[in-house]
């Protein structure tokens, strides 16, 4: 019952059929992983992408949460007696949480209130008394109260009117009123506390030291980074709307008249809006415009993750790695085209002991000793001075110089997982490596290392951490199986994010290999300690095995299907081999023969795909991009300069773009085109080469403007 209630629910909000998200839930209920759903079971879901089922599975969660929470309610309220047939129902029908929660509250236990004082001294008669507003005499009715327990009449007036109080801010009608003003028209301030204005903490939230605006006008980017402001106890922070127009609309629902009770009953309402239901509102609103800023923050930190795993890989290629530096020196590692260390060294061009001749010499060497193709240079200190430098060296053969983005390479070179890769070399040689392999297969180096180190992202340490972690991870394990993994060389940290594979698979995928040698089948994988069944079905499409007897293995045909290809070259008279070699065979086929009852349109056409180009990369090839030569630091940048740049952190409010003078410019979401942009994500994509011209340059404050208004894009 409950599935075909959450089925309905579902495919209602997220505007999906109703059989894809059924069968969706079906699936994910069976163990199976989005990437393997959206990927072999489009038959099923009629084509639902791995976005739209991860909003299935998310909201699914829910209302699994909501289903357990509405039990809580019922068992409480009906151990007070309470649980009549028609609340019982209620609470059956409602699938909102703020809703649920308003039925709840009447009956929620709660801490001793004032209200609860007052009816243990048997108050309640008079606020029904009042409440009615019939009553000329108030104070002679509540002469009859005064006793042991309530000192005066005052006294119990004012019982009575905190039983007022807490009944108003009970009211469903009545919060959802006050509610209703909220997102109306409340704005939030911020103010900063007096006593740290002047400290250099305040600084970075000068912009909020005396801020408001309406609540839903405020960016994501401006609420986070208020209540960061708020967290660290540099501003005051508060969400209002029209405290006297809200209060007068509430006592209009519970005031008649103008008699004296009328007017114990408008102060009680005052009291019950004040006290009881703007805190409980405001609050309310703070955690939903915060869930709201946290959401969207999120969102843009899975697309720039999402863009930087997908970066173009220079592939299998013989690459030096470079870690520039100054007083330290440049860290050079050769790697072959397997990733493996062959060399390393230090060498030092620049100053402060710059010795130029011998680290050209033992550069140039390197770079003919081990057959160097490529060379990846890191993008942080010295970076600019070293790519000049290496430029200027004659080798014997063409060799390609790229800057890689060297975010997180610290922070992967101190890791347990850098130790456990490489333990006899030091953080150094672990740092250079890294940026060596980012060239070569950016996804498979960027897995090792924790998304909030890699610099792509805004107030990732503000928003909520647990849902920011599943939506990189999600994010992440997309990626790698869009891409697919090559089984004989894949590392166990890129492994673990393969569908149905996590952390003990994949160690036993490795182990494996290491006592076995390569995979030469994707069923050998039926060999590996722990492997089921289950496990198989969801891995093998996504693994690949290059040069394997049968092609399909290093394609994305699942093995499941094996037999409808095999069917196809039978009736074109060749072997599969032959099939996948020759393209003009593959035209003659008509794939409407082979749908079944279980195989559709959907997965013969993606088999299709594959055959044409088996084991393809989605993603596009690398480019060479350089710095304008003129220019190195921001004391050499002037307006109205044109320059080359690279995307590297794409906000909701623009993107900011490495010119080549170690601080990053912004290019506000209002200079990205000559057209409106609404989001940034539309025009730019992350490390894409740019062409840039400089708005504006405030040494003092650190911050370079770029527009992209009016330039020809590549």
């Amino acid at each position: 019952m409950e599935n075909n209630t959450f089925t309905a629910i579902i495919a209602h909000e997220l505007a999906l059929p109703e059989r894809g998200v059924a069968n969706t839930l079906q699936l994910l209920e069976e163990g199976c992983t989005i990437p393997f759903i959206s990927r072999y079971r489009k038959e099923r879901t009629g084509g639902l992408d791995e976005v739209q089922i991860a909003a299935i599975s998310e909201r699914n969660d829910k209302m699994k949460e909501m289903a357990k929470r509405k039990d809580t309610i019922r068992n409480t309220i009906d151990s007070q007696g309470k649980l009549t047939d028609e609340l019982k129902k209620r609470i059956d029908d409602c699938w909102d949480a703020t809703e649920l929660e308003d039925i709840y509250l009447p009956y929620k236990p709660k801490r001793r209130t004032r209200a609860q004082v007052a009816r243990e001294q048997g108050l309640e008669p008079l606020s029904v008394i009042l409440m009615m507003q019939r009553e000329q005499q108030p104070m002679v009715a509540a002469q009859r109260f005064v006793g042991k327990q309530v000192g005066d009449v005052q006294a119990a007036i004012k019982g009575a009117q905190d039983i007022i109080a807490e009944t108003v801010s009970e009211d469903e009608q009545a919060r959802g009123q006050v509610r209703a003003s909220f997102k109306r028209e409340a704005v939030i301030t911020a103010k900063v506390v007096k006593t740290k204005a002047d400290t250099e903490d305040a600084a970075k939230f000068a912009d909020y030291f005396d801020f408001s605006e309406p609540l839903r006008r405020c960016s994501s980017h401006r609420l986070l980074a208020i209540r960061r402001g708020e967290n660290e106890g540099i501003l005051r922070v508060s969400i209002s709307p029209d405290d006297d127009n809200t209060s007068e609309r509430l006592k209009r629902r519970y005031v008649h008249g103008y008699g004296p009770c009328a007017t114990l009953v408008g102060e009680a309402v005052d009291d019950a809006y004040k006290r009881l239901l703007k805190p409980s509102i405001e609050n309310e609103f703070a955690a939903l415009s915060k869930e709201k800023a946290d959401e969207e923050a999120i969102n843009v930190f899975a697309e720039n993750l999402h863009q930087l795993l997908l970066s173009a890989p220079l592939g299998q290629k013989r690459v030096m790695g470079v870690d520039p530096g100054f007083r330290t020196g440049c860290k050079i590692v050769c790697l072959d085209a397997q990733g493996n260390l062959l060399h390393h060294e230090a060498i030092f061009p620049h100053p402060p002991k710059p010795n130029k001749p011998a680290a050209a010499s033992a550069l140039e060497q390197m770079v003919k000793r081990y057959a160097i193709e490529a060379i990846a240079i890191g993008n942080g200190t010295a970076s600019r001075e070293t790519d000049s430098f290496i430029r200027s060296l004659h080798f014997d053969h063409e060799v390609q110089i790229f800057v890689v983005s060297e975010d997180g390479a610290s922070v992967y070179s101190a890791s347990k997982t850098a130790r456990d890769e490489f333990p006899d070399e030091d953080v150094t040689v672990r740092g250079a490596m890294s940026i060596g392999r980012r060239l070569m297969d950016p996804l498979a180096e960027l897995v090792k290392i924790d998304p909030k180190s890699i610099g792509v992202g805004q107030y990732q340490h503000d928003v909520d951490q647990a849902k920011l972690k599943k939506s990189l991870d999600q994010t992440v394990e997309f990626c790698v199986n869009s891409v697919g993994v090559n089984l004989n060389t894949a590392s166990s940290y890129l492994l673990t994010y393969v569908s149905g594979l996590g952390p003990t698979l994949a160690k036993n995928i490795v182990d494996y290999r290491k006592e076995n040698g390569p995979f030469s089948s994707r069923a050998q994988l039926k060999k590996v300690p722990r492997l089921g069944p289950a496990a198989y079905q969801q891995c093998a499409g996504f693994l690949r095995i290059p040069g394997a007897r049968n092609p399909l293995d290093n394609s994305g045909v699942h093995p499941e299907s094996y037999a409808i290809v095999e069917q196809m070259a039978k009736d074109q008279g060749c072997t599969v081999k032959q099939l996948v070699d020759d393209k003009a065979k593959q035209k003659l086929i008509d794939i409407k023969r082979y749908v079944t009852k279980d195989v559709g349109l959907p997965t013969l056409t993606d088999i299709m795909r594959e055959l044409e180009k088996p084991g393809r990369d989605p993603r596009e090839q690398i480019e060479e991009f350089k710095f304008d030569d003129t220019v190195h630091t921001p004391e050499d940048l002037h307006e109205g300069m044109e320059l080359p740049g690279i995307v590297t952190n794409i906000t909701n409010f623009g993107a900011f773009v490495d010119i080549g003078v170690h601080q990053d410019g912004l290019v506000h979401i209002s200079q990205l085109a000559d057209r409106y942009v609404a989001d940034p994500t539309q025009v730019v994509k992350l490390h894409q080469h740019v062409r840039v011209r400089v708005a504006g340059v405030d040494l003092k404050r650190g911050r370079i403007s770029l527009s992209m208004k009016g330039l020809q894009q590549g």
